[in-house]
């Protein structure tokens, strides 16, 4: 009758069986945007999690961005609106 030459390892062994707990992920969708995603996380698409917005997302940022920088330049307009009437009275 054959017999195993030499003990055949702890790794070996666990490497056999490592693939037995994995399952195949559930996909949902998200309940604002209707976009495809894992069950219990935040969509990345529009940052919402069971109705309620968590994320900031890259749109949001930009669109943030875009109001903070309109604002700086209707202040920097402002300046140098109020600089050229006190250039014209040094000359």
């Amino acid at each position: 009758m054959p017999v195993p030459k030499r003990k055949r390892s702890k790794s070996r062994r666990d490497k056999r069986h490592a693939n037995w707990g994995i399952k195949v992920k559930a996909i949902t969708e998200c309940q604002n945007c209707k976009h495809p995603l894992p069950t219990h996380q935040a969509c990345a698409e529009c940052g919402h999690y069971k109705g309620v917005k968590v994320l900031v997302t890259k749109e949001d940022r930009a669109q943030k961005r875009g109001e903070v920088r309109k604002v700086q330049s209707e202040k920097r307009a402002a300046r140098m609106a109020a600089e050229q009437p006190a250039e014209a009275e040094q000359k």
